[in-house]
């Protein structure tokens, strides 16, 4: 009997030793299994594309073509909105100090960069941030504002593309003579409180003294300014290199035709939407090309080794309709030289 009951004992010991066995197998195979799962779920997570966060401060208007331009660009680029970058828009107005107070709260919510549709907003933002890099679109040198250094080696924080919309002023108003030889007297509208406004409204100036034609200009502080200026109009317009009065463009157009008046504009888009004639850059082309500048700086590369670059394509668009509207025959030779005509 007791070899029988040892025997069971053994028998039942080596049973529950077995089960014992398997189970932590069972619980070693179940750690293991998890462990890997982990391990092949860390890669997945960590290949997820990075979402970069583009602060965009434009004056409105027609400064979202530029930004239409910035993201056909960067989805060339490879980039998709959404998925790879978002931009996150402030449209100031045309305020200055809404445009500073826009960059302070970007900065402060660590956007990637800023990036600015004009030269204006550009100097605002570099007023009011102190470490965030920069990519603009600027209508006036960025060298002359002090925006950067040199276009080779721009600086620390702001690179971009420029365009020589403000340069162009004193051409604008010789073609401007060209389209209409009885030109004699021409209103202005700018800020004189905007730099970039006052160097445009300078050439302006200097190129009428020289051509005989008298320059009206009209200081305006705010849209209401402008918009009591627009509505006593009684001479032809140009325009000089101002975001508020750009914005406000569509305004100045209607009026102008209205009382067929002869309008030189810097954008072309404001020909397309009725101004006479204009000789600028596509703001759509300027976002484009300004593209790269933000897809590099996004992965890495400093602005101090992205020499600004210049967007040298100057188109001449004039609108036959609005002229057959206003009663001003383009002279044959223009129309041959002009880029786009509008009929």
């Amino acid at each position: 009997m007791e070899g029988v009951c040892s025997g069971q004992v053994q028998h039942k010991t080596s049973t529950v030793v077995w089960r014992e066995v398997e189970m932590n197998k069972r619980k070693l195979g179940s750690f293991a299994l998890c462990a890997m799962l982990f391990a092949l779920c860390v890669p997945v997570q960590a290949q997820q594309p990075k979402v970069y966060r583009v602060g965009v401060i434009t004056v409105g208007g027609p400064y979202y073509e530029v930004i239409d331009g910035l993201r056909a660009g960067l989805k060339q680029l490879g980039l998709e909105e959404g998925k790879q970058f978002i931009l996150e828009i402030r449209d100031t107005k045309g305020d200055a100090k809404a445009a500073e107070e826009a960059a302070k709260d970007l900065e402060k919510e660590k956007v990637n960069l800023i990036y600015t549709t004009s030269t204006s907003v550009t100097l605002a933002a570099r007023r009011a941030t102190a470490e965030i890099p920069i990519v603009f679109c600027a209508g006036t040198d960025p060298v002359v504002v002090g925006l950067v250094d040199s276009f080779a080696k721009p600086g620390e924080r702001l690179t971009g593309v420029y365009n020589r919309a403000t340069d162009l002023t004193g051409k604008r108003l010789e073609l401007f003579k060209e389209i209409v030889p009885q030109l004699r007297r021409v209103v202005t509208f700018y800020d004189p409180r905007n730099p970039v406004a006052s160097e445009s409204s300078k050439l302006a100036r200097e190129t009428a003294r020289q051509m005989g034609i008298q320059l009206v200009e009209r200081h305006i502080a705010s849209a209401e300014e402008l918009q009591a200026g627009v509505r006593a109009l009684k001479d032809a317009y140009f325009e000089v290199s101002d975001a508020l009065v750009h914005i406000h463009a569509q305004l100045i157009i209607d009026t102008a035709r209205g009382k067929r008046l002869p309008t030189m504009l810097i954008m072309q888009r404001s020909v397309v939407k009725g101004g006479l004639a204009s000789f600028a850059v596509s703001f759509h082309e300027w976002g484009y090309l300004s593209a790269k500048y933000v897809q590099r700086i996004l992965t890495g590369v400093k602005p101090k080794d992205l020499p600004v670059e210049g967007l040298d394509k100057i188109e001449l668009v004039i609108n036959q309709k609005t002229a057959k509207q206003i009663g001003v025959t383009i002279p044959p030779d223009l129309l041959t030289r002009a880029t786009k005509i509008i009929r």
